[in-house]
C-alpha cells in the first residue's frame, strides 16, 4: 500500500511549528573568506547583501526566484527606472521567507548611475540598506 497525504497525527496529540535557524556561513567581502557563522538580523542582512549582488538568471547554482533584474533599467529614463526599480529590490527581496517588507525607498540618479536607499523589515528587526544601480554593479 502507497501512503496518501502528509504526516499522521494520532488523535488527541498536537504539532508544535518551529522556527528555522538562519544560521549560515559568515562572508567577509573585504577579506574574501568564509570565517565563522551568524544567525538572525546579521544572517538577513548578508542575504540581502548576496541577493543584490546577484543578477537573477545568470546562475544555475540558484533558483529563477533568487538575484535581481536591476540590470535592465540602466540607461532608461529616470522615471520609469524608478518604478522597475522599486519592484526589482522588492521582487528581488520578498522571496526570502525572513523579509516582511522593504520600504521607505528613496532614489537619486545622476546620468545614467542611480542610488537606492531602503529600509528592510525582516522577523528578526529592521535596517537599512544602500545600493548603487550603475552600468557594472
Amino acid at each position: 500500500m502507497i501512503p496518501q497525504g502528509g504526516m499522521m497525527i494520532p488523535d488527541g496529540e498536537t504539532v508544535e511549528i518551529m522556527d528555522q535557524p538562519s544560521l549560515t556561513y559568515r562572508l567577509d567581502h573585504e577579506a574574501g573568506t568564509i570565517s565563522g557563522h551568524i544567525d538572525g538580523l546579521e544572517a538577513v542582512k548578508q542575504a540581502v547583501s548576496k541577493i543584490l549582488q546577484t543578477r537573477r538568471f545568470a546562475h544555475l547554482i540558484y533558483s529563477s526566484d533568487y538575484g535581481h533584474e536591476l540590470h535592465s533599467v540602466i540607461g532608461r529614463d529616470p522615471l520609469w527606472a524608478y518604478a522597475e526599480i522599486e519592484r526589482h529590490i522588492k521582487e528581488a527581496l520578498l522571496q526570502d521567507d525572513r523579509i516582511v517588507a522593504v520600504e521607505n525607498m528613496n532614489m537619486t540618479f545622476t546620468g545614467d548611475q542611480g542610488r537606492v536607499e531602503f529600509t528592510v523589515r525582516c522577523i528578526f528587526g529592521a535596517f537599512d540598506m544602500t545600493r548603487e544601480v550603475r552600468e557594472d554593479v
